[in-house]
């Protein structure tokens, strides 16, 4: 998710109070924080994905919900998924009930194995479009972020290619910021010092 203005006490503007605890605690905790598990990174893919045409806040809240019917992100368990699991979760008000949604989670499960197989590890694989490290973003004001970059459409195209869907350059880049493959903390947030210290695994 794209951040915004900064706010007091220095946090960006969509991760303010009235934005509800919800919000604080991601922004605080996570949003940033470079991502280097294979389960947190499969369920980014199926959580920005399914973000698509939403508002973050929908799929924030509905996130236990999704822990729950996608086997807690484990991609082989929802790589097995068969048509009468999909047809469950489509009657689930837990989640998004988009049948695409739902159904490019599973096959992104699938394309997402054969990543890990042929790179090690999805993380190896990822990383590759930053050249292995945070690119550390100075941004001053919610006009100059991006909605997506060279990286994202590179990220986009080469996924599409292994068969993932929902992973156009603009979910590609909201996966990057929300992963910490960029820091779009604006430089007035106390969160934007804090994530730029982190260390790779």
């Amino acid at each position: 998710m794209a951040a915004r203005g900064a706010t007091k006490p220095g946090r960006c503007t969509w991760a303010s109070e009235k934005s509800g605890p919800v919000y604080v605690k991601y922004h605080d905790e996570e949003w940033g924080v470079p991502v280097h598990d294979d389960i947190i990174h499969f369920e980014f893919i199926v959580l920005d994905g399914a973000q698509a045409g939403l508002s973050w806040s929908t799929i924030l809240n509905k996130r236990e919900n999704y822990r729950k019917a996608f086997a807690g992100f484990d991609p082989r368990k929802v790589a097995r998924f068969d048509r009468r699991k999909i047809e469950r979760l489509l009657e689930d008000p837990g989640i998004v009930r988009n049948r695409l949604k739902v159904e490019s989670a599973v096959k992104n499960a699938r394309a997402f194995l054969k990543v890990q197989k042929e790179f090690g590890s999805f993380d190896e694989y990822i990383w590759q479009f930053v050249g292995g490290k945070t690119l550390k973003n100075r941004w001053k004001t919610e006009k100059q972020i991006p909605a997506e970059t060279p990286e994202s459409e590179a990220m986009s195209k080469d996924l599409k290619k292994r068969g993932f869907t929902f992973v156009g350059p603009t979910i590609c880049y909201a996966y990057m910021q929300a992963a910490g493959m960029v820091n779009d903390h604006l430089v007035s947030c106390f969160r934007h010092g804090e994530v730029g210290k982190r260390r790779k695994c």
